[in-house]
C-alpha cells in the first residue's frame, strides 16, 4: 500500500521514545504490510511469531501427499463429485477417501464449496479494475475503508497494494452506465477516497479458481 515519503523520513530522525515516531512507524508499517507494522513495534517477539506461522504453513504443505493433491485437483475442477466418484478416480477405497476429504476440510485446506455463476448470463458483462488512493492512511481510516468495501456487492475482490495506490478493486456491473452509478454514488462519495482510476476490461482471456497443485 502506498505511503508518503515525508512522514516516513520524518520518523527516522526522532528519538526512540517519541510518541510521534510510534505513529509514523505504524503508518509506514501498515502501508508496507501487517508484518512490518508489528515488527517495528515489538521487535523479535513478533518476528518469531511470523516465523512460526510460516513454519506451520510449510509443515501443512509438506503434509499434503500426492494423493491429497490429486483429490484437491478433482474437487477444484468439480466440487459436485461424490466421495465414491473421487475414490474411484484416485484408485482408493471410499472410506479412506472420505476421511482424507474430511481432514482437508477440518484443516482449512478446503475452505468451502460454492456454485460458480456466469456473470454474463446474469447481465453482469462488465468487469472493471479500480486503483484506489486514500486521502489519509491512519489505521482507523484503513479499517473503515475496508469495512465499506466489504459492504459493496459490486466489489468481488479487494487487495491492499504496495506502490502508488493503496487498494485494487475488482468490480462487476451491467454496463458502463451501471459502473458509473456505482463510482459516483458509492466510491467517490466515500470521504476516505482521494483518487479512483478505472481500467475497463475489453475481453476475458482466462478466469479460473483452480490453484496450481504440483
Amino acid at each position: 500500500m502506498a505511503s508518503e515519503a515525508a512522514p516516513v523520513g520524518a520518523a527516522v530522525g526522532l528519538s526512540a521514545g517519541s510518541p510521534r515516531q510510534t505513529v509514523w512507524t505504524r503508518i509506514w508499517g501498515r502501508a508496507a504490510g501487517f508484518f512490518f507494522l508489528f515488527f517495528v513495534r515489538n521487535g523479535y517477539v513478533v518476528h518469531d511469531s511470523f516465523h512460526n506461522n510460516s513454519k506451520r504453513e510449510m509443515i501443512m504443505q509438506n503434509q499434503l501427499s500426492p494423493l491429497d493433491r490429486r483429490i484437491l485437483r478433482l474437487l477444484q475442477h468439480d466440487a459436485d463429485l461424490s466421495a465414491a466418484e473421487i475414490a474411484e478416480k484416485v484408485e482408493l477405497s471410499q472410506s479412506p477417501c472420505w476421511r482424507r476429504i474430511n481432514r482437508l476440510q477440518e484443516e482449512g485446506v478446503i475452505e468451502r464449496k460454492v456454485a460458480l455463476l456466469d456473470p454474463r448470463k446474469l447481465g453482469l458483462g462488465m468487469t472493471v479494475f479500480v486503483d484506489i488512493k486514500l486521502s489519509t492512511h491512519g489505521r482507523r481510516n484503513l479499517e473503515a475503508f475496508e469495512a465499506d468495501v466489504v459492504g459493496y456487492p459490486e466489489v468481488l475482490e479487494c487487495y491492499s497494494m504496495a506502490g502508488q495506490y493503496d487498494y485494487l478493486l475488482k468490480v462487476v456491473a451491467r454496463d458502463i452506465a451501471g459502473y458509473e452509478r456505482f463510482l459516483r454514488d458509492h466510491l467517490l462519495q466515500n470521504p476516505l477516497v482521494q483518487e479512483a482510476h478505472s481500467h475497463i476490461t475489453m475481453s476475458e482471456v482466462k478466469r479460473t479458481t483452480e490453484l496450481p497443485l504440483e
